[in-house]
C-alpha cells in the first residue's frame, strides 16, 4: 500500500466520502454496502477504514456521522465491542519455555466461547489494575444493575445470564493474548465486547427501527435509522449506553481475572510456591471500536457511529490488533479531522469465514501459528491469519491517522 495515495474518494458515493483503501481491494459486497449507506439522507459524510470489509447490516471499518439521527447496524450487534491492554513488569527472560500452563490458566479463570461463570465474579475480590477508569469499571456496580429495570422489555428474563456472562470472552474474533514488545517486555491484552445481552439488545432495536414508516424504501433495510427526538431514538441510545459499559466493565473484570492469573503464576515460580506482589502492571489501554457518540466534525454536532474503527483523536491512544498469533500495535492518534478521528479497528478480514473453512486446514493452522501457544484445531480454523489482511499494511495505509507506540508479537493466544 503506497503512503501517498489515501485517502481516495468512493466512486458512486452520494454523501462525502473518503476511504483509506482501494476500491480493487474491497469485496463487491462491501463496496455496495458504502454506496447504500451513503445515500441515506440522513448521513453528512462517512469515512472508510483500511481494514474495511462487509459487515451484517452495515460495513465493518466504517465511520458514520449522521445528522439527528442513528442507525443501530452501522453500530453492530456487539454493542460496545473494544480492546483493552496493560504492560507488565515482566520480560521474555522471566518466561519459562513452556507457556501452556500458562495458557491453561487464564481459560481456566475467564470462560471462553458460549461459556459462562458459574455464579456472578465478586468484584470485591479483584484487583483492578488497569487505572482509574478500571477501578471504576469495578464499582459502582449495585447502581449499574439497577438500571436493568429500564431496558427493553424484551430481555428482562436475561439478567441473570448477562450477570454471569460479565468477564467472559465470548467466541470469534475475541481473544486473550500475552505478548512481547520490541523491548521484550510482557503485556496482556484482550478482546471483546457485551455478549449476549448487547446482541439481544441490538436486535430488538433493528427490528423496531425497520417498521418505521419512514425507513421505507430504503436502498437497504438493515440500514434503517432512528430519528432524534423520538421515543424509539431515546430508547436505543439508553440502551445502547448500557451495553456500552457492559462491555467496559466485563473487560476490566477480565483484565483484573487475567492479571491475577499471572501475578499468582509468576510470584508463585519466583518466591518458591508462596504467592507474592513482584509482578506489577502499567495504567493501561481501553478503546471501543463497536459506538456511538455525539461529535464536533466541521463545526457541526453530528451522532457518529463507529463500526470496526476506533477514535484516534490527537494523542489518544489505541489499540490495533491482528489475526491470532499475528500480534498488534499500540498507537496513538495524530486527530486527523479528514477521517473523522478516526482509525482502524484492526487487521480486517479478507474472507469470509466460511470461505477460511474451505480454503485452509489445520496443518496451514499450525503452520501460520509457529510459535504461539494457542489452539490449532478446527474449531478455530476461520481465525486463521491466512483469513485476514497484512496487519503491516493496513498500519501503513494510515500513517497520517495514528503513529506507532510499539508493535507486540503474540506469545500465548486464548480463543473461545
Amino acid at each position: 500500500m503506497s503512503r501517498q495515495q489515501y485517502p481516495v474518494t468512493l466512486s458512486g458515493a452520494k454523501a462525502d466520502t473518503l476511504m483509506w483503501a482501494r476500491e480493487d481491494d474491497i469485496e463487491a459486497q462491501a463496496l455496495q454496502q458504502l454506496r447504500n449507506i451513503s445515500e441515506l439522507p440522513w448521513v453528512a459524510g462517512l469515512r472508510v477504514m483500511p481494514d474495511v470489509h462487509y459487515g451484517k447490516g452495515a460495513t465493518v471499518g466504517s465511520v458514520i456521522a449522521m445528522r439527528d439521527a442513528v442507525s443501530p447496524n452501522a453500530v453492530g450487534v456487539d454493542i460496545g465491542c473494544g480492546m483493552n491492554a496493560v504492560r507488565t513488569s515482566l520480560t521474555a527472560s522471566d518466561l519459562p519455555d513452556d507457556l501452556a500452563p500458562l495458557r491453561s490458566k487464564i481459560e481456566a479463570a475467564v470462560p471462553v466461547g458460549f461459556h459462562s461463570h458459574d455464579e456472578p465474579v465478586d468484584l470485591r475480590s479483584l484487583r483492578p489494575v488497569d487505572g482509574s477508569a478500571g477501578k471504576a469499571r469495578l464499582r459502582g456496580n449495585d447502581e449499574f444493575w439497577g438500571r436493568f429495570d429500564g431496558l427493553h422489555d424484551g430481555v428482562q428474563d436475561r439478567q441473570a445470564r448477562a450477570r454471569k456472562q460479565m468477564g467472559t470472552l465470548g467466541g470469534g474474533n475475541h481473544f486473550i493474548e500475552v505478548c512481547l514488545d520490541e523491548s521484550d517486555r510482557v503485556w496482556l491484552q484482550l478482546h471483546s465486547g457485551s455478549r449476549n445481552i448487547g446482541k439481544e439488545l441490538a436486535e430488538r432495536h433493528v427490528a423496531i427501527a425497520k417498521a418505521l414508516t419512514h425507513n421505507q424504501g430504503l436502498a437497504d433495510a438493515d440500514l434503517a435509522v432512528f430519528i432524534g427526538g423520538t421515543a424509539q431514538m431515546t430508547a436505543y441510545l439508553s440502551d445502547l449506553r448500557w451495553a456500552q459499559e457492559y462491555a467496559a466493565r466485563s473487560r476490566a473484570v477480565m483484565m483484573a481475572l487475567v492479571t491475577g492469573v499471572v501475578r499468582d503464576h509468576f510470584d508463585s515460580r519466583q518466591h518458591g510456591g508462596a504467592t507474592g506482589t513482584g509482578v506489577t502492571f502499567t495504567e493501561g489501554v481501553n478503546v471501543h471500536h463497536n459506538y456511538v457518540a455525539v461529535e464536533q466534525l466541521d463545526g457541526e454536532e453530528l451522532i457518529v457511529t463507529r463500526k470496526g474503527a476506533i477514535r484516534a483523536g490527537s494523542g489518544e491512544m489505541g489499540l490495533i490488533p491482528g489475526s491470532m498469533g499475528t500480534g498488534s500495535y499500540v498507537v496513538r492518534g495524530l486527530g486527523n479531522p479528514a477521517s473523522f478521528y478516526s482509525a482502524s479497528h484492526g487487521a480486517g478480514r479478507r474472507m469470509s469465514r466460511g470461505a477460511a473453512k474451505r480454503t485452509f486446514s489445520t496443518a496451514d493452522l499450525a503452520e501460520q501459528t509457529a510459535g504461539v501457544e494457542c489452539r490449532k484445531d478446527a474449531g478455530v480454523l476461520d481465525e486463521i491469519p491466512g483469513a485476514y489482511k497484512n496487519l503491516d499494511d493496513v498500519i501503513a495505509a494510515q500513517h497520517d491517522l495514528v503513529e506507532v507506540v510499539a508493535r507486540l508479537r503474540t506469545i500465548v493466544c486464548v480463543k473461545g
